[in-house]
């Protein structure tokens, strides 16, 4: 997990420059104090065998020693793909717990709880096979070393015993064979698990060096200066752009939204109006056309510089395991507690906050799930009114809130939105400000003229809300008929 968060805030170079420097001193450690000594060990061990016995002692040293290196590499090379489907299924098992866990509300909703367990029980029985195989192969792995070790003591310790009974050795030689033997083979061991600690290690970190190589989908260019902004003029040139090959979600499309001007992109489900908030906002780059900003291409400026004049209200809003108060301040760190309570009034939320036992201090929960989908709104809203920026991007800022406050909060917006350049998306047709569909362009009552998709959203609109309304009323006229006491004869 250190590695992973310093990937996320020092980029993968600096993380490069953290971690990398320490594993190789370890790696360096192994080599210097216990790998080199170990070789020289053998190799002295193999001359003075030669030299004061005879050849056949250092034969027997020499082949035992390279029967152990060589099946220890072989084998743990051999045994690596059950240690890679064994981290392979401990995170498999893992996922499915969060996952399921994040999501109990869905859980519950459809009496799955016996399906999650099964799931996991599953990953986990996976799992534990696979381990079994990894410490299967490792026991052989011993068991084979050990073989080893042994056939050659035995080997060397029934020569020297014979040439002791021949009268060539003493009793001291064989005494000093078997010594030196079993201490040649207590760093020989070493020496094996050191080698399955470094292979075991790269193993575990697989995942993380195809991190280090994954390229970054959003580069800045070379030499990239800062954004100048000026007015916030914003212009569309010819922009194609698609997420998968074959099939595009913007084609040739091109408008300008002058200095201080609201526009609204109203259109279907999948029309591509949250993908021009991303492009705007250089989650990815355009693969046609070109994106400006005061007449500067957004793709040769640094992204933070940006970003850093851009204020968005997500659709989909994500709220970190923090108090309201750190959630509202995340739009501007620096902000004092005045400064975020400020940013709440505005947002409309101020009031709800207060009624909370702990109020500002109140905890979130893993992704915002204490709060309900209005209330998670209207903090990212307060987010973005923090933050003061000087183009701000809508998508669908009030889809989850009802009537009366989605019309305090579009007041509160109005007021931020004043003289700052704004692109709202919508769902639903509106009848304020400038529009944009793409095609055409216009205003609201240029596009009703025009007739077309705008229009034909406008009246299915309309008809929606005229069925609402009169289903209002006849509710309240059924009520007040409730109300009213029942009419008398004359005579009673």
């Amino acid at each position: 997990m250190l590695v992973l968060f310093c990937l996320g805030l020092l980029g993968v170079e600096r993380a490069i420059n953290v971690f990398v420097p320490i594993y190789y001193k370890n790696i360096g450690d192994y080599i210097v104090f216990s790998i080199f000594p170990t070789i020289a060990d053998i190799v002295i061990s193999i001359i003075y065998f030669i030299t004061y016995f005879n050849a056949w002692f250092g034969l027997i040293v020499f082949v035992c020693m390279t029967l152990y290196l060589t099946l220890t590499i072989i084998i743990t090379e051999w045994r690596t793909k059950y240690r890679r489907d064994m981290n392979l299924q401990d995170n498999n098992a893992k996922s499915k717990a969060v996952d399921s866990l994040l999501n109990f509300e869905t859980v519950k909703y459809y009496n799955a709880e016996s399906y999650e367990v099964g799931r996991f029980e599953g990953a986990i029985l996976k799992y534990q096979a696979s381990e079994w195989k990894t410490q299967a192969s490792l026991a052989f792995l011993n068991q084979t070393q050990n073989l080893i070790i042994g056939s050659g003591l035995l080997a060397g310790s029934l020569l020297c015993a014979y040439f002791v009974t021949e009268g060539k050795f003493q009793v001291g030689d064989f005494v000093l064979f078997g010594t030196y033997i079993i201490q040649l083979y207590t760093p020989l061991n070493w020496f094996g698990t050191y080698y399955r600690m470094i292979q075991n290690s790269f193993i575990d970190m697989e995942s993380m060096f195809q991190l280090f190589e994954e390229e970054e989908e959003v580069k800045d260019a070379v030499n990239a200066g800062n954004l100048l902004y000026q007015l916030g003029k914003i212009e569309f040139e010819n922009v194609y752009f698609s997420y998968v090959d074959g099939k595009e979600i913007l084609k040739d499309v091109s408008f300008t939204v002058l200095p201080g001007q609201t526009v609204a992109l109203v259109g279907q489900s999948g029309s591509g109006k949250s993908t021009i908030i991303r492009l705007l906002f250089r989650f990815y780059d355009v693969q046609g056309g070109c994106i400006r900003i005061d007449g500067q291409d957004i793709s040769k400026v640094k992204q933070v510089s940006l970003r850093a004049h851009i204020g968005v209200v997500p659709q989909d809003t994500v709220l970190f395991n923090d108090t309201i108060r750190d959630n509202i301040r995340y739009g501007r760190i620096s902000a004092s507690d005045r400064e975020v309570e400020e940013a709440a009034v505005a947002a409309d939320i101020h009031d709800k906050i207060t009624t909370f036992p702990e109020g500002y201090d109140t905890q979130v929960g893993e992704r915002g799930l204490k709060l309900s989908g209005g209330e998670k709104q209207r903090v990212a809203i307060a987010r973005t009114i923090l933050k003061a920026p000087q183009i701000i991007l809508l998508d669908e800022a009030t889809s989850a809130l009802d009537t009366q406050t989605e019309r305090n909060i579009q007041a509160s917006l109005a007021k931020v939105c004043t003289n700052r350049t704004t692109v709202v998306v919508a769902h639903r047709t509106v009848n304020t400000g400038v529009l944009s569909l793409s095609p055409p362009l216009g205003r609201h009552e240029e596009l009703l003229l025009k007739g077309g998709l705008y229009a034909d959203m406008w009246l299915k609109q309309q008809q929606v809300q005229d069925s609402d309304s009169s289903s209002d009323t006849e509710t309240k006229d059924r009520k007040s008929e409730k109300l009213q006491p029942p009419a008398t004869s004359a005579g009673h």
